[in-house]
């Protein structure tokens, strides 16, 4: 088997920014009321499509609940955790379950987590090609370095047929590419740099929310998006173990599950790039 792995010199430190620095308060007591009986919860999110969704939330149903949202955006997967783990946050809401248990696995965070609110296919891009058979021998697909999401991207280039994994007891990663018929380089990137990548490959596998942000709609622009059918990588909100009970957050994770939220996912995102995942 020939094949090529190299590790793209991209990951500046620029990309590791977030919009707007976390504040909150400095400590992990839990959120609390204040004397009109509104508790202010802050919630780090990725912009699109998570803030999007809590600021729905935060217009139309919060108040009612006695809520009032903070909504901090992130613009990478790695400062979320840290900032609810620190107490900057009292929650977040950007990830899914596999990225989430590898997370807390490497980083001993003591995390818990609500059920999913929504899914974002995974898709395949290209700037040269129309269809993902077309892609060349000898060519080049951007590939995400993040553990959470790497086994999920090898897996659409399994259903294209393009390669086969080894069996492996845990996630595969691009060590477990057992054959490669075209010869493909596979260039790992960091995920939020994949969309700036995309004209020096001939495909990169993006995540559906960095897609959206770059202007790109998953259900119309990909030449392969994953099923959202029985799709395991719903996103939800993420609070520390010692907090999964307060009233609050559960009653922000309720109306993240609500109907009005369904129907603002489902005509906000009417091609189904972003899908209900309740």
């Amino acid at each position: 088997m020939n094949r090529t792995v190299r590790t793209a010199a991209v990951l500046s430190a620029a990309a590791l920014v977030m919009t707007g620095c976390a504040g909150g308060s400095g400590g992990t007591a839990g959120p609390t009321a204040d004397a009109d009986g509104v508790t202010t919860l802050v919630v780090g999110a990725s912009p699109v499509p998570h803030a999007e969704i809590l600021q729905f939330v935060q217009d139309e149903l919060a108040a009612d609940a006695g809520l009032e949202l903070e909504i901090r955006e992130f613009t990478d997967y790695v400062l979320p955790n840290t900032a609810l783990a620190e107490g900057e946050l009292d929650a977040n809401y950007f990830q899914h379950l596999p990225y989430f248990e590898a997370q807390v696995a490497e980083n001993g965070f003591e995390f818990d987590h609500f059920e999913g609110v929504h899914i974002e296919p995974y898709g395949v891009y290209s700037d040269s090609v129309d269809a993902i058979e077309d892609i060349p021998d000898g060519g080049t697909i951007g590939i995400t370095n993040d553990p959470g999401n790497q086994a999920r991207a090898l897996d659409l280039l399994v259903e294209a047929g393009l390669i086969t994994l080894a069996e492996t007891e845990g996630d595969p990663t691009l060590l477990d590419v057992e054959d490669n018929p075209k010869d493909l380089e596979l260039v790992e990137t960091a995920p939020e740099q994949l969309v700036v990548s995309l004209p020096d490959v001939d495909a990169a596998i993006i995540n559906g929310n960095y897609a959206l942000e770059a202007g790109l709609n998953p259900a119309t622009d990909s030449i392969l998006l994953e099923s959202g059918e029985d799709n395991p990588y719903a996103n939800f909100l993420a609070v520390r173990a010692e907090d999964v009970d307060e009233p609050a957050l559960v009653a922000l994770d309720e109306l993240l599950r609500s109907d009005e939220v369904r129907s603002f996912i489902e005509e906000r995102w009417p091609d189904g790039e972003v899908l209900p995942a309740f």
